[in-house]
């Protein structure tokens, strides 16, 4: 039996509110819904779900980086930097073959976790 594909990937934070706001009206990734009393939150990115936590042990405890595509990464990187987000640098090309160049661009949330913009020109 092989594993299906990913369904969900768990991102620890401090605050759930200062996140929930950072993902939902900085990112734009829409809210599925936040747990009433508990520090945790789910989005929908695509066909995985992101849930943000508070981890109630080390033992779960995450560093993650996570790498959104987006459409056109200037504008998304002008966005991002003009609403104050941590930026790595400019959008620049990171592998090119025959046919494509692949572009990202990094930032941080507010828990240090890294958030990369790739697009494939």
């Amino acid at each position: 039996m092989a594993l299906g594909p990913v369904a969900q990937i768990h991102v620890s934070v401090r605050d759930i509110d200062r996140s929930v706001a950072f993902y939902r009206d900085v990112l734009g990734i829409p809210l599925l819904f936040q747990v009433p009393g508990q520090p945790m939150a789910f989005f929908a990115s695509g066909d995985v779900r992101l849930y943000l936590g508070v981890p109630e042990s080390a033992e779960f405890a995450s560093r993650c980086t996570l790498y959104f595509r987006v459409d056109d990464i200037d504008a998304e990187h002008a966005r991002l930097t003009a609403a104050g987000v941590e930026s790595f640098g400019p959008p620049h090309v990171v592998h090119r073959d025959g046919a494509t160049e692949l572009w990202m661009s990094f930032f941080t949330d507010p828990d240090g976790h890294k958030i990369g913009l790739m697009q494939e020109r």
